[in-house]
């Protein structure tokens, strides 16, 4: 099973396969995106990257967190998953 890692403060011209190959010397990766603004389609500075089992993910977590990549320190941890919203118009009651 995969495990999706959070990537964050990247630099907003890393490519999606520059992180690809970053990770990849950690084992291997399954995928990998960065996210865009809607309107622009600039990079926000951040992404995720998901790795084949959970030593690859430590392992990776261990060898990237805090590391200079392509001048910005990464910040790399465990994916959360996104909260849902709930409600529409009109708010919760």
């Amino acid at each position: 099973m995969t495990k999706k890692l959070y990537v964050g403060n990247l630099s907003y011209r890393t490519t999606e396969d520059g992180l690809r190959n970053l990770f990849s010397g950690f084992g291997t990766v399954a995928s990998v995106k960065i996210i865009s603004d809607r309107d622009s389609g600039n990079s926000k500075g951040f992404g995720f990257v998901e790795m084949s089992t959970d030593e690859e993910a430590a392992a990776a977590i261990t060898g990237t967190h805090g590391k200079e990549f392509e001048g910005r320190a990464l910040k790399v941890n465990e994916a959360m998953d996104k909260p849902r919203r709930s409600g529409g118009p009109g708010g919760n009651w």
